[in-house]
């Protein structure tokens, strides 16, 4: 087993890597640019070294400079985390290079997966399903002549990227040009990439996708599957499994297309392969995720395993301590993605100084998260703020569990989507499980925050006012606040509050 490791992220992933770490009697190295300097991940890792500015492109991207890091202190491996350098096979080469363990696929494997046209035409020789595209290049018109034998609405999509950047949605042939020309430009910006594809467009479909696992002994499993159709602007917002209504033969025949996936590219760690799931119920390989996923900590919950320990295990070399007839999935879980955004405008991001967090505690609640009261969220990086995991003996436990632990969550200081996120587990569609990745758009287009939400200024004020009453209360007095009784500031004890922890007050 390594010694120490580097974490090359930040935000509540650098610091669920580090407790998984702490777990296994393994030292940590975390890197920070100037902008996070007082972040939760620097704070808990053993040592903390600086990269650079805060632009990505002068710290957290610097893919020389977090390889010296880790030379420099002693490290064994590197944990890349999600986003920034995760899928970049030259970083998992230049790890390998420097004489370090990648804890993740090999670079051969992230460059397989790498390029969409790439890996659709390696899972057509491996038999697993794809959605039926043009993918040859060409002229305009070629890709016109394409379209029309697709049929539309057909879907323009960036060769080497994802995340919803570089992808035109065309439903005319008259828009089928510029939907090309405006993907291009947007791939080249986002990936150096400007080379397009053309796929058919499967109208309101589900996101399934199914969490895989390879060691180096050849041993390939699934850990079921997760829904993930709750999306904005093709960015997932609420995750669950298993996923509703989903019959089990289905869930069998994706969790061995996502193994045969896993094989044909010669995987070993943890990925994800994504399916979109149509309304009779065939099934196509999306993409595959060369990564932890941010939605991975509901497949621990369900399956019963902890995936960041066995990345670290298996980048050791050992052998995976399960078979796939060994893993069975109990109860339900669902994840909310916490972001500092404002829905009502467009999900634009948020950014300024965290004056109090209050995070949500109980049974069958998780709460991972990389801010603290204090922290200042910067624009210069993702705005998620955490991720809420819950779980229930089945969907109605997990969703009443989810929906007390939304009305315990309090964010002061940045607007937050989290009168959104109740909004939309309080939606009778997808409170029965009927959602597409179209949902949120169609149904929430012209949401607004709640007109009984106060805004910042007057909680501010009233929690002010609650902690000068509490500073002059009696010791172990308890200080009553009318109102809501999932108020998080009701039934305050002096120094503290009761369920919810106040973190950093």
């Amino acid at each position: 087993m390594f010694q120490r490791i580097l974490i090359a992220n930040r935000g509540e992933i650098a610091v669920r890597v580090i407790r998984a770490c702490r777990d296994l009697g393994i030292e940590t190295v975390a890197v920070y640019s100037e902008a996070d300097a007082g972040a939760r991940h620097v704070a808990l890792a053993d040592q903390a070294v600086l990269l650079g500015p805060p632009p990505p492109a002068e710290s957290y991207l610097r893919i020389d400079r977090v390889v010296q890091v880790a030379l420099d202190s002693s490290c064994n491996a590197v944990h890349p985390g999600y986003g920034f350098l995760s899928e970049r096979a030259a970083f998992a080469r230049a790890v390998a290079e420097a004489g370090l363990t990648f804890i993740g696929p090999p670079a051969e494997a992230i460059e397989a997966m790498g390029s969409k046209t790439a890996a659709r035409a390696l899972m057509q020789e491996a038999g697993v399903p794809v959605v039926p595209g043009y993918q040859s290049g060409g002229s305009l018109d070629d890709y016109a002549a394409a379209a029309e034998s697709l049929g539309y609405p057909v879907l323009v999509k960036a060769a080497g990227g994802g995340g919803g950047k570089g992808m035109r949605a065309v439903l005319h042939a008259d828009d089928l040009v510029s939907a090309i020309e405006g993907a291009a430009r947007e791939a080249g910006k986002a990936f150096g990439d400007t080379s397009v594809y053309v796929e058919k467009l499967l109208v309101n479909p589900r996101h399934i996708e199914v969490q895989v696992l390879a060691d180096r002994h050849g041993n390939v499993v699934h850990l079921f599957e997760r829904d993930c159709s709750v999306q904005r602007r093709h960015q997932k917002i609420i995750e669950e499994t298993p996923a509703a209504h989903l019959s089990e033969a289905a869930r069998q025949r994706m969790g061995q297309a996502a193994v045969a996936a896993a094989r044909a590219v010669g995987y070993v760690n943890a990925g994800t392969i994504e399916f979109l799931l149509d309304a009779d119920g065939h099934f196509y390989f999306l993409e595959m995720n060369t990564r932890l996923q941010v939605e991975h900590p509901i497949t621990e919950l369900v399956v019963g395993v902890d995936l960041v320990k066995l990345q670290i295990a298996v980048a050791a070399g050992e052998p995976l301590p399960f078979t796939q007839t060994d893993l069975r999935q109990r109860g339900h879980a669902i994840e909310c993605r916490v972001y500092a955004e404002d829905p009502a405008s467009g999900f634009l991001p948020s950014s300024g100084p965290l004056l109090k967090v209050v995070e949500p505690g109980g049974p069958g609640v998780r709460v991972d998260s990389g801010f603290v009261t204090g922290d200042t969220v910067s624009h210069y990086y993702d705005p998620l703020l955490a991720k809420l995991i819950t779980w229930g003996n089945d969907r109605e436990a997990a969703l009443a569990t989810t929906r007390r632990a939304l009305d315990e969550y309090a964010v002061l200081g940045v607007t937050t989507n989290l009168s959104f996120l109740r909004a939309v587990l309080d939606h009778p569609t997808f409170r029965a499980g009927h959602t597409t990745t179209a949902w949120v758009e169609q149904t929430f287009g012209e949401w607004a925050e709640p007109p009984d939400v106060p805004d910042d200024a007057l909680i501010a004020a009233a929690l002010l006012d609650m902690l000068t009453a509490t500073a002059s209360a009696a010791p172990g007095a308890t200080l009553a606040v009318d109102g809501d009784p999932y108020n998080p500031w009701r039934q305050a004890t002096p120094g503290g509050s009761n369920g919810a922890t106040i973190l950093g007050g």
